[in-house]
């Protein structure tokens, strides 16, 4: 049952950083600029974020395994329309769909694991493999989609998808059980409808911040538009029985900075995969198949510390493995703050590796620090906003490192893209303090319940 979750979660991660290294050549294929390309990821990473919670809720009403299905069919479905679209306009609207197949998936995966595993220790490490395996996904995804399109074209990046998907849906017919929640809740659409308006227009003035100016009115505008939405959000939300995100849980401090950290971990990761692809392959002439390799490092570090990482929450609780994951994310950003046309390729492996490392120290601790003191029937919540978090961060990783690089020629991208590296090691430093914050979240002793 876990190894089912985890090859579906393997499938979101991976299709929300296997494009990144295609999009400077999707976007000589379809005639568009850095600008217009950042909503190729976004349109997904949005989506996804703004309907997860949701698509948790319809899981616990109408059968997870049910509603699993549902998501596969439509990811799988979304991956097509993807792989042949003529323009960017149909490509972003799969993706937007490829997006809501992909809310279907994350959280009602976490709530099998979670579900499944009545031990604390041995969720601990479940979640540890769940967390593992969507982090090495999404640091595989540039390697995996350079080798794609050196092979068979930017196209194949999203044919890749249908295999998966068929293998998936026989080993859920066989292996997951249908389960429904406890309590089911009902669906707030009022609320859903203010979450996924304030998501787009946050990504909207980050991606058109830089063309349309920050002080135009048209920014001011969309300024606006964030205030109202959130304070809207919150208001609605506050005041519902059965809110589509229970705003209660963000009065434990532990919870809440638990949350942070996995904006943080995934506006590090995004911003470090889209700056790479536009400086190797833009400011050094790289290939595709050659700017994915080059991250081969991040995908190693990630693939070994972060079950190791599940192992070390598990044991000793959280606190040591964030620590790491801020000190080697840190470590990462320094290393390419200077970065110039010249620098060094042993330098970017390096800085490549030190934050796959962090990368695949964070996940673990900070799902198992959101979850850590709830009960079980409202662990699959915590666990959702973490992964509604993760997205948000994804999504706006993407658009602060497009808004960096976007009509940046060649020769200035390297020091265009400084502010970035300066972002990623206080991304780093922040994880120190949901490190201290963490002390809370102390392993169960052997054999509790």
């Amino acid at each position: 049952m876990l190894a089912v979750c985890a090859l579906s979660m393997f499938l979101v991660g991976l299709d929300t950083t296997i494009v990144n290294v295609g999009l400077p050549v999707i976007g000589r294929g379809l005639g568009v600029g850095t600008r217009s390309l950042e909503w190729v990821v976004d349109a997904y990473t949005v989506v996804l974020a703004s309907l997860l919670i949701a698509s948790g809720a319809l899981a616990d009403r109408f059968g997870r395994r049910r509603v699993f299905r549902c998501g596969l069919i439509v990811f799988g479905v979304a991956s097509l329309a993807c792989a042949v679209a003529p323009s960017l306009g149909l490509l972003v609207a799969a993706r937007v769909v490829q997006g809501v197949g992909a809310s279907m998936l994350s959280p009602v995966a976490l709530a099998i694991v979670v579900n499944a595993m009545p031990d604390p220790r041995e969720r601990a490490r479940a979640i540890g493999v769940w967390a593992s395996v969507f982090g090495l996904s999404m640091a595989a995804g540039p390697v995996t989609g350079g080798g794609l399109i050196a092979a068979f074209g930017w196209r194949s990046v999203f044919w890749i998808n249908a295999p998966v998907i068929v293998a998936a849906l026989v080993l859920v017919a066989v292996f997951v059980p249908e389960s429904r929640g406890q309590r089911t809740r009902r669906l707030d659409l009022p609320g859903q409808i203010l979450l996924a308006s304030a998501l787009c227009v946050v990504v909207g003035v980050l991606i058109e911040g830089p063309r349309i100016g920050w002080a135009s009115p048209l920014a001011t505008v969309g300024y606006t538009l964030i205030v109202a939405a959130t304070g809207g959000f919150i208001r609605v939300e506050s005041r519902r029985r059965e809110p589509l995100m229970d705003l209660v849980l963000f009065r434990r401090p532990l919870f809440t900075t638990a949350v942070l950290g996995a904006v943080t971990v995934f506006v590090a990761l995004n911003v470090t995969l889209l700056l790479n692809t536009l400086y190797l392959q833009h400011a050094r002439g790289w290939t595709p198949l050659a700017a994915g390799v080059a991250t081969l490092p991040m995908a190693l570090g990630a693939t070994v510390c972060a079950p190791w990482s599940g192992n070390l929450v598990g044991r000793t609780g959280p606190r040591r493995p964030l620590l790491l994951a801020g000190g080697f994310t840190a470590a990462g950003g320094l290393c390419m703050v200077n970065l110039g046309p010249d620098t060094s390729v042993l330098l970017l492996l390096l800085a490549y590796l030190l934050i796959g490392i962090g990368f695949g120290f964070a996940n673990a601790p900070i799902t198992n620090t959101a979850v850590s003191g709830l009960p079980p029937s409202r662990a699959g919540v915590a666990g959702a906003i973490t992964s509604t978090a993760r997205q948000v961060g994804s999504a706006v990783g993407i658009a602060i490192a497009g808004g960096l690089a976007a009509g940046v020629g060649p020769t200035g991208l390297a020091h265009a893209s400084r502010p970035g590296w300066l972002l990623v090691t206080a991304c780093g430093l922040f994880l120190f303090a949901v490190a201290r914050a963490s002390r809370a979240a102390t392993p169960p002793a052997r054999g509790s319940a």
